[in-house]
């Protein structure tokens, strides 16, 4: 229950109604003047290099300079990933398995890690320090996996006592020990404490390998996690479309595909392809439905088809068969496929190199507005290669990428803040940057199969899954671990250090989630941890922190947020007694939200009457109703809502309209016999109007 439901009785009815926002602020990108640095002494070449001239291929290094090298696996770029359990049959690799059998560590480990979930999903606690035990002889193996998954259990409390300092040191060893995870923990628990220097290090390491999974002529349909709940509801909207192929609009697009549209063809390979809208990935499946479309003369298919081909991802690599694909669907007009042929050409596969063609076809790309264009246009100028090295206007290029949305240009950027290269030096800005690419690596598999498990009511499994993501420092993560404890209670599985956790327990966590979240600008956070300093929910009451969360989701430009500073001004509660700045925080809330009229101008009348009667009756009563209101919650809650009395009750109100029923018939009834019923004068018996 908000402040706001302090002030009259009748903003008990209507603040139900009150809409809140559901997701954190966007990352705004803004360069201004002071970050732009000449850079014109940065190039020691003053001639264009001649395109006919060799370069090294590892100067273009969008995929680093293995890019000879087969396709890498998402298993490779994150070992100690738990795909193994979620995807036993994921093919996302051609790559050989392994030949070597598994170490005694690695069968301890995925079988812990299987063990745990499983006890997070059924809630068995002797199944869950079973599984500990599993882990913690792995790490004592010297396991860097298993240690990592040590670092986020003493992190949350679970099955050990919880130990912050613990979790950092098990999560620095895994690191050291090549888990990406434990870095991805590292770096945020860093840019928490403003340590730039540490978390722009590792951020930039696993933002490389988020670039070196993307696709070539465009970023690829990366997972963005999705956000299970609406305000304090589920978003029944968001999962209705995650459910896979039990969506009615997937079964309706099958059907158009089977009926032989082209562009359902596409889009069903799609999301087979890269296990979006619910599905679990089948590349099988995937390249029957691009082939099919292909047939159809359906350009997408052609383009990603060539991209698969030239990366090797799934199939045989085959440069020739690349270029075929690409140029065909160029042909159609699909400009960013002009990106994947200037790649081949930049690199020589398939082709004899020629910078002069690839910048043709770069150019072609940029040309019509595609953000992979302007991006290889921009790394050509940063590197000097087929044009003349110039950081300025590779850092205009880069720049037309990112307001386009390119992740790998908000890669170049960080590199260009870390390093001070183009633009001016800023740790802060490049750990930013760097962080939003990293978190499009392939360790965001965790929350396609968080929502998987959520779908399936598998609430237990999703919490777990979605803390994990957490302590990496993804915001919609913590934000559905945080709805989950407080929706769901004890059907979260929450699991404290021996046993289950308590009230006390889930919503202190949860307190932690939301503030976290609220920490990277979810606005909806910033106002349930104000609410919980304001009450004393999982912590002390705090009005002074209350006010301080409530500052900043009104930073953000949240309604709610200045209506409830408007309450604690009004009263003196965490902030000064200001009927003024009371007034002018009820007025700002209604400028951002017309639907808050209701509330404010109930909040506004109580003002009034503060301003004019500031010793009147109505005065305390007004401020009687903190006090009076939970009295009658719990009245209500302990007395109506009681399954026996509220037969009653019910039994009761019918009787009641029965018998007014009855008396409303017994007055409208036809006179009695020989009497004259006298007609009413509508006029002379109409109640006055109120003027």
């Amino acid at each position: 229950m908000r402040i706001a439901t302090k002030n009259l009785i009748l903003s008990l009815l209507i603040l139900s109604l009150y809409p809140l926002s559901l997701t954190a602020r966007p990352f705004v990108f803004i360069l201004s003047q002071d970050d732009l640095k000449d850079a014109a002494s940065s190039s020691s070449d003053d001639s264009p290099p001649d395109p006919a001239t060799p370069h090294d291929s590892s100067e273009w290094d969008e995929f680093g300079s293995e890019s000879d090298s087969p396709h890498k696996s998402e298993d490779e770029l994150d070992p100690g990933s738990w795909r193994p359990i979620f995807e036993p049959d994921s093919s996302s690799s051609s790559a050989p398995p392994d030949p070597v059998p598994a170490s005694e560590s690695d069968s301890l480990y995925f079988s812990g890690v299987s063990n745990m979930v499983s006890a997070a999903s059924s809630g068995d606690a002797r199944v869950m320090e079973e599984a500990v035990a599993e882990i913690e002889a792995a790490s004592n193996e010297g396991y860097a996996h298993a240690r990592s998954v040590l670092g986020f259990l003493s992190g949350m409390g679970m099955m050990r006592e919880r130990n912050k300092a613990k979790a950092f040191l098990f999560h620095h060893f895994a690191a050291a020990g090549g888990n990406m995870q434990s870095k991805m923990a590292l770096a945020y628990t860093y840019s928490r404490q403003d340590m730039h220097d540490k978390a722009v290090k590792l951020y930039a390491e696993l933002a490389e390998v988020a670039v070196n999974s993307f696709l070539i002529s465009k970023d690829s349909p990366v997972i963005e996690p999705v956000r299970i709940h609406s305000g304090a509801e589920e978003n029944k909207e968001a999962l209705r479309k995650s459910r896979g192929e039990d969506d009615e609009d997937f079964q309706i697009l099958e059907y158009q595909a089977l009926k032989g549209n082209a562009g359902a063809m596409y889009k069903i390979g799609l999301f087979y392809y890269f296990g979006l809208r619910g599905l679990r990935r089948d590349h099988a499946k995937a390249m029957s439905w691009f082939l099919k479309a292909v047939d159809k003369g359906e350009p997408r298919s052609m383009e990603l088809l060539g991209e698969i081909y030239a990366r090797g991802a799934g199939v045989e690599r085959n440069y020739t068969k690349a270029l075929e694909c690409l140029t065909l669907a160029a042909k159609q007009q699909l400009f960013s496929a002009f990106n994947g042929m200037g790649y081949l050409y930049v690199k020589g596969f398939g082709v004899d190199k020629n910078y002069s063609k690839a910048k043709e076809y770069f150019e072609k790309a940029a040309n019509n507005d595609d953000a992979g264009g302007h991006y290889n246009l921009g790394v050509m100028h940063l590197k000097g290669i087929g044009v003349k090295k110039d950081v300025k206007i590779a850092c205009k290029y880069f720049i037309l990428a990112a307001n386009a949305g390119q992740p790998k240009a908000f890669y170049q950027l960080a590199k260009m803040f870390h390093t001070g290269v183009g633009l001016k030096k800023n740790l802060p800005m490049a750990t930013a940057l760097y962080k939003l690419v990293a978190e499009r690596g392939p360790w965001s598999s965790l929350s396609r199969w968080a929502l998987e498990s959520y779908l399936k009511g598998d609430v237990g499994k999703a919490f777990f899954l979605y803390s994990r993501m957490a302590e990496l420092g993804y915001e919609v993560a913590q934000s559905n671990a945080a709805w989950i404890l407080d929706k769901y209670g004890e059907r979260s599985m929450c699991m404290a250090e021996s046993e289950f956790c308590t009230d006390a327990e889930r919503h202190q966590r949860a307190h932690s989630l939301w503030w976290q979240a609220s920490e990277q600008g979810n606005e909806h956070a910033a106002l349930l941890i104000g609410d919980a300093y304001y009450y004393g929910r999982g912590t002390e009451r705090d009005y002074h922190r209350a006010a301080e969360a409530y500052m900043h989701a009104k930073s953000q430009s949240n309604a709610q947020a200045m209506f409830n500073l408007g309450y604690m001004h009004e009263h003196g509660q965490g902030l000064p007694f200001d009927l003024h700045l009371a007034k002018r925080y009820y007025d700002q809330a209604l400028e951002i939200d017309p639907a808050a009229k209701l509330p404010v101008t109930l909040a506004l009348t109580s003002l009034w009457i503060r301003k004019n009667y500031a010793d009147g009756f109505l005065v305390h009563l007004i401020d009687s109703l903190p006090e009076f209101y939970p009295k009658v919650e719990v009245w209500v809650e302990d007395v109506l809502f009681e399954e026996g009395n509220a037969t009653i009750l019910t039994l009761f109100a019918c009787l009641l309209t029965v018998l007014y029923l009855r008396e409303r018939n017994r007055r409208h009834a036809v006179p009695a016999a020989g009497e004259v019923a006298v007609p009413h004068n509508p006029i002379e018996h109409a109640a006055p109007v109120p003027n």
